[in-house]
């Protein structure tokens, strides 16, 4: 373990491969991780770059130091020669010290992101980041970073609408919140009924002929199709978590792994009554499934086992703190096999093993996802980190794993 944990940490490629001991070519094509890194939602395969930020706090505290004394001595010279200039030289000065501290005061968003196969035949699972994807009401006015795990099953066409939509939900019911503070809860449960009335909607009128993945949209088989959500927006102040299934949120706090979402199983005691209650049956078949069918009670579509499998989320909300390190969101292919604190351990270890942050990139570039570019270097080796430790300890799903750095002052 200690032998990988320093083979990943120092690693200076974005993607690598898992060699299993045993198995032919297929098997090790399908053990490939693919590193999908987002920057913003410019388009589905290219993603614009962040607002331009400070790459190092110090560099511009000692930029804006020396704008200071810049001025001071400009001042100077001003009296001797002429108040005219002074005045023009001082304001000039004034306004690039002002876009500095404003530079200081904002919040860059730092992830990394790492989706592999595993030993699935195919790759159902969907990630979507989406940083400043929105602006709460003035006159804050503060922006929202939105990041998304999809777990799908029976097929991977649900998923990937969640990924392609589900953001896009939330900023239209954040902007138009006509109360002085968000009522995040009520806005999530919204974003997640309309998410499943969209995929309904879509899965009806959509043809075969343009479907490209398993099910080919064919009732009844599409009916069988659905996805978990675990969606967490961060603010400057709070991190609001929502999740449906047995996808899963981990604060790391000062150390302490804090779970922000409570997976949902339908032997789940609250769970299991729901599900009877509504004329369900949870039937113990290799585990604990609604039916007998899924291993989960809630989810986004499964048109076929509702009003007991429901689409609506349980929200946390959580104040943010300075003692904040990063927020682990994961499918259950890692959680199956790795615990809170474990994970926590290692992306700990990951972001400490770098002293600052990988600086943003330049205004105008571009992030091509296809080469697996990363945000940030830290998160992205932890994110590397966790896949292959799930994939050793012999997880059988997709394992998506996104980590989002949470410190400040850096």
């Amino acid at each position: 373990m200690a032998g990988m944990c320093c083979g990943v940490v120092g690693e200076t490629k974005t993607s690598s491969t898992v060699e299993p001991s045993g198995g032919g070519q297929n098997r090790r094509r399908h053990m490939e991780i693919q590193q999908l890194k987002f920057y913003a939602a410019a388009a589905s395969n290219v993603v614009a770059p962040l607002q331009e930020s400070s790459p190092k706090r110090r560099k511009v505290i000692e930029t804006i130091a020396s704008i200071k004394a810049k001025t001071i001595v400009q001042s100077s010279d001003v009296k001797q020669g002429g108040v005219g200039c002074g005045s023009s030289s001082s304001s000039s000065s004034l306004s690039s010290e002002d876009s500095m501290e404003e530079v200081l005061d904002k919040e860059s968003s730092r992830f990394g992101l790492t989706v592999v196969c595993g030993r699935r035949r195919d790759l159902e699972d969907a990630v979507a980041v989406k940083p400043s994807f929105c602006k709460t009401n003035p006159p804050e006015s503060d922006d929202l970073h939105f990041y998304g795990v999809y777990d799908g099953h029976g097929c991977s066409h649900v998923a990937m609408k969640c990924k392609d939509r589900m953001h896009e939900i939330v900023k239209e019911e954040v902007e138009n919140c006509d109360k002085s503070s968000i009522e995040w809860k009520e806005t999530m449960v919204n974003s997640f009924s309309r998410m499943d009335k969209d995929v309904t909607e879509w899965t009806s009128s959509a043809s075969s002929s343009s479907s490209t993945c398993r099910c080919e949209l064919q009732t009844p088989q599409c009916d069988a199709v659905g996805s978990t959500a675990v969606v967490a927006v961060v603010t400057p102040e709070k991190i609001v978590v929502s999740n449906c299934g047995d996808s899963r949120a981990v604060l790391c706090r000062n150390g302490v792994a804090i779970p922000l979402s409570t997976d949902h199983k339908p032997d789940r005691p609250d769970e299991l009554q729901r599900i009877e209650e509504a004329g369900g049956r949870v039937i113990y078949w290799d585990g604990a499934r609604v039916l007998g069918v899924l291993a989960m009670s809630r989810a986004i579509g499964d048109n076929y086992l509702k009003p007991y499998v429901i689409p609506e989320p349980e929200v946390t909300i959580t104040e943010r703190s300075d003692e904040d390190e990063c927020i682990i969101l994961a499918s259950d292919g890692l959680w199956d096999v790795v615990s809170n604190e474990v994970a926590c351990s290692v992306a700990r270890m990951c972001l400490r093993s770098h002293e600052v942050p990988s600086p943003p990139r330049s205004p105008g570039s571009v992030l091509n996802v296809a080469r697996g570019e990363s945000s940030d270097k830290a998160c992205s080796d932890a994110s590397i980190l966790l896949t292959k430790l799930a994939l050793a300890r012999r997880s059988t799903d997709n394992v998506s794993v996104l980590v989002v750095d949470l410190r400040r002052n850096l």
